[in-house]
């Protein structure tokens, strides 16, 4: 690409500040709930479709917005995803009742999937050069592990200094430059190697089987995993999947050809994508349950609370994961990052009922903090080392996609984890806070599990090619292929 060197970073933090608005909606409403809750007058359970009406639609979208990207440009998806994830942040933030709110948040789940799906590609797109494309992807890696933190964050001090309608306001004035920057420096791209032809078969099984299995995921706190309605959403999921997969193998110009799926490094970033989202993610949510319901801290205080993390995440993910892979290559930061990660949740894992910031809360977000930062950029760069350049599109979609059914899984499955203990603790005598401290801490022991068995595939990553030509990293981060 012939992009300067000084515009192509400047694109980058562009892409970056639109990722950012999508990555951190997932988890800025969880401080201010209660307050949505009181206002708008939700049901406990009704409460739980603030969240879940966005990661449907997110993650039902994230792969068709990859395809979408790669046939009609990846600059022209990520700005019309902006546009609708900001005018849904509207509606969001000026809903006076329960139905436009949920309404506008379906809609914000569509513009961030269409936005997310086609920004890695672009990362890929604008950063050719692997040393650069390291750097590059620890921003991004930074971006994508720190706004479920600082998500929390600016939903405990919007909440706390304003009310829950800045929570989506505030994206207004940041969406508009964000849209503006976009149409201007983003390079325009190249057209498609291969026809325009959409697979709307496969569009349409694929996209229904993902909102099938997120929405079988996210229910199941309430209606049970073993649940006729639970299991019957996910055999239809299975179904659709088992359909999508056939069409595929049919069609002329498929919208995910299957020989994806045999890239060794694609495959196994996904599903390590999965178990650390659902590590992370549950760990953002019962953080903020953690501080504000067994150790009472108000919202400003929670939000607060995440800044050393944030911290050192930044630090980490913006200089110090590049050179760790440009000079060790892929596996050992992400194995390091993921097993500091497994470290921190199992600390949480301990924290007690009269716990103390300094000495039950810090030292695992410090570890948490610096374990993402660690392990987020060579999870990137592991995906799209083995992807030709006109499937970038879609492996973006691939890999956002995992994140988010891992991001609903975890929270699903470890919540109910919790909820399941607790009520096992009620029931054999333990008072309310010692039950439900015990709750939580039983699911930050099943996220440990989660990261540490991601750790343990991160091995199966296979190192990128070395490069042909001296002076160029010896950590080729994309071979393209020749046909």
């Amino acid at each position: 690409m012939s992009t300067p060197s000084k515009a192509r970073w400047l694109a980058l933090a562009v892409v970056c500040t639109g990722s950012l608005m999508n990555v951190l909606d997932t988890t800025i409403v969880g401080v201010a709930l209660p307050a949505i809750r009181h206002d708008l007058g939700f049901t406990e359970a009704s409460l739980a479709w603030v969240v879940n009406a966005y990661l449907l639609t997110y993650g039902g979208f994230l792969l068709l917005g990859g395809r979408l990207g790669d046939l009609f440009g990846h600059r022209r998806l990520f700005a019309t995803g902006i546009a609708v994830f900001t005018l849904a942040s509207v509606a969001c933030g000026l809903a006076g009742g329960q139905g436009l709110l949920l309404a506008a948040r379906a809609v914000q789940g569509l513009g961030g999937a269409v936005a997310s799906a086609v920004a890695l590609s672009l990362v890929v797109s604008l950063f050719p050069e692997p040393a650069e494309r390291a750097k590059a992807m620890g921003v991004f890696g930074m971006v994508s592990a720190g706004g479920g933190s600082i998500g929390v964050l600016g939903g405990g001090v919007l909440t706390g200094l304003l009310s829950w309608h800045w929570i989506f306001l505030v994206n207004a004035p940041i969406g508009v430059v964000v849209l503006l920057a976009a149409l201007r420096v983003l390079p325009a791209s190249p057209a498609p190697a291969r026809g325009g032809r959409l697979d709307v078969a496969g569009a349409v099984l694929v996209t229904a089987a993902v909102m099938l299995a997120v929405y079988a995921v996210v229910g199941a706190g309430q209606a049970g995993w073993t649940s006729a309605r639970t299991l019957g959403t996910l055999a239809a999921a299975v179904v659709l999947l088992a359909a999508f997969t056939a069409v595929e193998g049919q069609v002329s110009d498929p919208l995910m050809p299957l020989r994806l799926l045999r890239l060794r490094n694609l495959s196994t970033a996904s599903v390590i994508g999965v178990l650390w989202a659902a590590a992370m993610f549950a760990c953002f949510f019962l953080t903020t349950l953690y501080l504000q319901f067994v150790l009472g801290y108000s919202p400003l205080v929670t939000g607060l609370a995440f800044l050393p993390m944030n911290l050192i995440m930044a630090c980490l993910s913006a200089g110090v994961a590049a050179r760790l892979v440009t000079r060790f290559g892929v596996r050992p930061p992400l194995v390091s990052g993921l097993v500091m990660a497994a470290a921190g949740l199992a600390l949480m894992g301990r924290a007690p009922v009269g716990g103390h910031f300094l000495t039950d809360v810090m030292p695992a977000g410090i570890l948490l903090g610096a374990g993402a930062g660690t392990a987020l950029a060579p999870l990137l760069v592991g995906a799209t080392s083995d992807v030709r350049p006109d499937d970038a599109g879609l492996a973006s979609g691939m890999v956002n996609t995992s994140f988010m059914l891992g991001g609903a899984l975890g929270l699903a499955v470890l919540a109910g984890l919790a909820t399941t203990r607790t009520s096992s603790l009620l029931a054999a005598g333990q008072g309310h806070l010692a039950a439900l401290n015990g709750g939580y801490q039983a699911a930050f022991l099943a996220g440990a599990a989660c990261a540490a068995l991601a750790a343990i595939l991160s091995c199966w990553l296979r190192p990128p090619a070395p490069a042909p030509a001296a002076g160029i990293s010896r950590y080729q981060v994309c071979v393209p292929s020749e046909n």
